[in-house]
């Protein structure tokens, strides 16, 4: 018999591993809406060209990484890779640009054909925000304050720094790339084949290159703030000021780009040391020209998205289950009256354990073992007096509880 297995890079998210991601997705939600950020949810799977013409055709994840496939009506779909680019066309497709601004939180499963490691799967999960149609630097701000209000609730913001870079305008982003070019041009022959490719077509994407022998040129390229006009620098200047006014940390990191010609003014990544080398655990940036590379209007945009498993890694501990209460029949005749009884309580809110079969000995192990707080008794003599008989399973206490008092007795193990 074939023994089955997840799909490698996928895995169960079993009931601890699914309290760590709900931890992570519950705590983004709270603090995201504090700061005015509305949920939504996007297509698991989109038309290709949504993030062929996003992510950039010369991409890594465009020509390696995306899960294409023809449906039967001989559309080409791809799961989606990650969740900007789907947000901004549902912003395109849903005619909201006439709401801006808009803010935005989504959570979900993305998918992209890599080498499975710790902390990178080929189907994973990601929280993110996009804040849209806002252009001044107060944005950048706010989007960077909602992703560290999220770490520090998570209690992450003491392994974690925050990184940040300037991309300048277009006229500064135009004249880094001129230099690029120039100083690539220089080195080609030492260049892997495919940053050679990326030379003329976009030579930005070198600086993301893994190869031993680019990252050995790229650590002497010439650096983008060199490049700046002065209101890029004003931009900038603005960005860390705010940050500084919230008391948020950040160090600036001159290395640290985007590839794709959307992306401008601010870029950022919080990174840990913990995960090895998966230590980027939240990154984003501003991208003014992404929704008018799709075909929409003109729209500034600016946000972040976050590995929500890496992210359930390092939380301290697993957040502990609900604890039950453990409805107990003792006897043939208290099987119906337990049933009512429990299904009472669920509608009251409480979390309610009744059991499928065996003697009173058999069901409080079951509690036990289900970590509840309370066993409730119900027999022959708690049925003639319309009482229950309450068993703290921490205390070892015991207590008789008329039945219409039974509600607000349980307050406090609720």
């Amino acid at each position: 018999m074939t023994t089955l297995q997840p799909v490698r890079g996928t895995h169960d998210l079993l009931p601890e591993d699914m309290r760590r991601h709900r931890r992570v997705v519950e705590t983004a939600r709270e603090v995201a809406e504090r700061f005015g950020y509305l949920e939504i949810e996007t297509p698991i799977f989109e038309f290709s060209e949504v993030f062929k013409r996003t992510l950039g055709d010369t991409s890594d994840i465009v020509t390696k990484e995306m899960y294409s496939f023809t449906d039967r009506g001989g559309e080409g779909l791809t799961l989606r890779p990650e969740g900007t680019a789907s947000v901004a066309r549902a912003l395109i497709s849903g005619g909201l640009a006439q709401h801006l601004p808009l803010k935005f939180f989504y959570h979900g499963p993305m998918f992209r054909y890599e080498r499975p490691q710790k902390g990178r799967l080929r189907q994973f999960h990601q929280i993110g925000i996009e804040l849209l149609g806002v252009k001044e630097p107060a944005g950048d701000v706010e989007v960077i304050a909602t992703g560290h209000g999220i770490l520090s609730e998570l209690g992450l913001s003491d392994r974690i720094t925050l990184e940040i870079n300037s991309l300048g305008d277009g006229e500064s982003r135009q004249a880094y790339r001129t230099e690029l070019v120039r100083y690539f041009g220089s080195h080609r022959d030492k260049l892997s084949q495919e940053s050679r490719d990326r030379l003329e077509r976009n030579p930005l994407r070198i600086l993301d290159s893994k190869d031993e022998g680019d990252r050995r040129i790229v650590a002497e390229a010439p650096l983008f703030g060199d490049y700046l006009n002065e209101a890029s620098r004003d931009f900038f200047a603005a960005v860390t000021r705010g940050l500084d006014a919230l008391g948020i940390p950040y160090r600036v990191s001159p290395r640290l780009v985007r590839g794709l010609d959307y992306y401008c003014h601010t870029a950022f990544e919080f990174v840990t040391d913990t995960l090895g080398a998966q230590g980027t655990v939240m990154a984003g940036g501003r991208y003014d020209g992404l929704i008018e590379t799709m075909g929409g209007p003109a729209t500034p945009g600016v946000g972040w998205a976050s590995g929500i498993e890496r992210l359930a890694m390092m939380l301290a501990e697993t957040p502990s289950a609900r604890r039950p209460l453990a409805v107990v029949p003792v006897g043939d005749d208290a099987q119906a009256p337990a049933l009512k009884l429990a299904h009472d309580l669920r509608k009251a809110g409480f979390a309610v354990e009744l059991g499928y079969g065996g003697n009173m000995s058999k069901r409080l192990k079951r509690a036990n073992r289900l970590n509840a707080s309370v066993a409730l008794l119900m027999g022959e003599d708690e049925l003639k007096s319309g009482v229950v008989t309450l068993r703290d399973l921490d205390k070892g206490s015991q207590e008789t509880v008329a039945l219409d008092a039974l509600k607000d007795r349980l307050a406090g193990y609720r």
